[in-house]
């Protein structure tokens, strides 16, 4: 199974589907939790080329956010994907 990284703020209601995507699907996922860093835009920019939250990271290989996530669940790619 791919390893999943999600960054999350405890704030964010995309965050909380997200993670309820990945856990319907049964996948396993670090999350990032970015609430205590004053400079989570930058960073995460830094990390996925993405400003909010979440921003989600597949085998080193940035997705995107919740948007993107749900795409690749109902196309069948994140199947895909997780069973690489």
């Amino acid at each position: 199974m791919g390893k999943i990284e999600v960054y999350t703020t405890r704030w964010c209601g995309y965050c909380v589907r997200a993670k309820a995507l990945l856990d319907e699907k049964s996948a396993s996922y670090d999350e990032i939790e970015l609430d205590d860093d004053p400079h989570f835009r930058r960073r995460l920019h830094e990390l996925t080329g993405g400003w909010t939250v979440p921003q989600i990271v597949i085998d080193g290989d940035p997705i995107g956010g919740y948007t993107e996530l749900w795409r690749l669940v109902k196309s069948g790619e994140l199947d895909a994907r997780l069973a690489a």
